[in-house]
């Protein structure tokens, strides 16, 4: 069934649906009756109690999502009459409990002019907001807004979106990405290749000449590449812009933007190959910009060969860091007077980088919180000289920390959810290691870090346990919004996620009474949000 149908049901049916209990719920739903779901007695066991209906088809998949919640709601309504006999489990404290955001579709606006998939993502955004989210995560692309000409925009889709999402009672948090998506796909500016056609080297290159085509190298962040004008002079403007089209939402709706960095929106160098998962990936400082830059740094250190080129003993992308000599854990080249002049060239590069265009969108956006990117690179994190984090520009996290707290700015921290267990063991990886790094260093400086998961039903619990060691993690986004995001397979799932997330205790109002629970009207209970959900998903 199109997603309008299932939202107007869940508007027409709100009020009485709302107050009856989970275990007759089913059978009030504006659906056929051959198409409601069965709902087990409580204690007794249905040999198809696990299931979703599985004769629905696709045109009736939102059916199946809201049988699937009713049977989550009915398991939760159980679960909630032992729960009070039983001395409750630890809980995260108001303090510690994030606010939680839901990540729109990447490809939601494509064209600049429209919506897509506008129906479903509406309905969808009513289901989120039933259930207790805060707020979504709306990507926005330089290639979609700025596509026709520099300096020419067109906010009409992303507008209209933001329009749905704030009469959905939901926040917004735009990220503004400068960088290619390949899935879906999503191009730079064409204007802009057409400039990268005729001058590569404002990609960034790495040893063997090979361009990367997703994002601008930060060589040229200053440099006027651009028909005379710099990259940063264009980011600026594409700041302003946004800030004048979407001044009615900014302070109310719109409380802080993301700002990408660089590939995938994050501050780094593109140093892993595509599908790259265990090697060591390699240096990005190969494109002339960069090479004269370094060039320039070693005269002026008194060291000029240091400056000809970037490590000759590096390993390739897919090579263990003991394949040559530059990452030997022990004696390698990185420890050299040599190594430690390259590496803190090259990392701080990118610290550098990172702080020009955050200060741009500071600038740009005044009264609004901004944030950057850093992600969690913890292949051969146990490894001593920490390759794959050295070849994507960062020597520890302490300089990003800084920068960030110098431009008043917060850190967006993806994968916190990843588990060491859970990693190659040739990888010698540690990502919950390095995610208590960068969340620590951030700490020590008072920058607000949220969270990010690629999500799936098997990080649940994982994220459970990252969030109840409690620090600075004050918002988690999880991704993303999509057909198998409100699936029978995954949103009851979801469901009982954002349950285990409310830490007040339960009103009296809020408890069971009679055959059912009753759904209470504080904001508070998470019982609300649950009974809601199954009427938008």
């Amino acid at each position: 069934m199109e997603a309008s149908v299932i939202a107007r049901q869940a508007g027409a049916a709100s009020a009485e649906v709302l107050m009856m209990p989970a275990r007759t719920r089913a059978h009030h739903l504006h659906v056929p009756q051959s198409m409601r779901c069965p709902v087990p007695a409580s204690g007794k066991h249905h040999h198809h109690s696990g299931a979703v209906v599985a004769a629905v088809q696709h045109s009736n998949r939102g059916h199946a999502v809201v049988c699937a919640a009713i049977r989550s709601e009915v398991a939760g309504e159980a679960a909630s009459q032992t729960v009070q006999k039983k001395e409750s489990p630890r809980r995260l404290t108001a303090e510690r409990k994030p606010q939680l955001f839901v990540g729109l579709p990447l490809d939601a606006v494509s064209d600049g002019k429209n919506v897509n998939h506008a129906k479903a993502i509406a309905a969808g955004l009513k289901a989120l907001k039933l259930l207790g989210v805060e707020g979504v995560e709306l990507p926005i692309w330089w290639g979609v807004v700025e596509k026709e000409a520099m300096g020419q925009y067109d906010w009409t889709g992303y507008l209209a979106l933001a329009q749905t999402i704030r009469d959905a009672g939901l926040q917004i948090r735009p990220c503004l990405y400068f960088h290619a998506c390949t899935a879906p796909a999503i191009p730079l500016p064409p204007w802009l290749t057409a400039i990268a056609d005729a001058d590569p080297d404002i990609l960034f290159t790495d040893r063997a000449g090979k361009r990367h085509l997703g994002c601008l190298s930060l060589s040229v962040d200053d440099l006027p590449v651009l028909h005379g004008k710099s990259p940063l002079h264009v980011y600026s403007a594409f700041f302003q812009s946004f800030h004048s089209a979407f001044s009615d939402f900014l302070g109310s709706s719109i409380k802080d933007v993301v700002v990408g960095l660089g590939p995938d929106g994050e501050l780094r160098y593109p140093s892993q190959s595509k599908g790259g998962v265990t090697g060591v990936g390699e240096f990005q400082c190969y494109d002339k910009y960069l090479l004269a830059q370094l060039k320039a740094h070693a005269d002026e250190t008194g060291n000029p060969y240091w400056g000809l080129s970037g490590p000759h003993d590096a390993p390739r992308y897919t090579e263990s860091p003991e394949a040559t000599s530059f990452f030997k854990e022990h004696g390698g080249s990185w420890s050299s007077p040599y190594g430690q002049f390259f590496l803190a060239w090259y990392s701080g590069r990118l610290v550098e980088h990172g702080e020009r265009v955050l200060a741009a969108a500071c600038a740009a956006l005044p009264g609004v919180a901004v944030a950057g990117k850093v992600p969690v690179v913890h292949a051969w994190s146990k490894h001593r000289a920490r390759p794959a984090e050295l070849t994507a520009g960062f020597q520890g996290y302490e300089a990003v920390a800084e920068m960030l707290a110098r431009r008043g700015c917060g850190a967006v921290v993806g994968g916190i959810e990843l588990a060491d267990a859970a990693q190659p063991a040739a990888a010698r990886a540690s990502p919950e290691a390095v995610v208590g790094e960068i969340v620590g260093a951030c700490a020590r400086r008072g920058v607000a870090v949220a969270g990010e998961s690629a999500g799936g039903k098997a990080v649940f619990e994982r994220l459970k346990e990252r969030l109840r060691r409690g620090g600075p993690v004050g918002q988690l986004t999880y991704q993303r919004m999509g057909a198998y995001f409100f699936s029978p397979e995954h949103f009851p799932a979801f469901t009982q996620f954002v349950r285990g997330l409310e830490w007040a205790e339960r009103h009296p109002d809020d408890m069971p009474a009679g055959d059912g629970e009753t759904i209470p009207l504080s904001p508070r209970s998470s019982a609300a949000g649950n009974a809601r959900q199954m009427q938008a998903a």
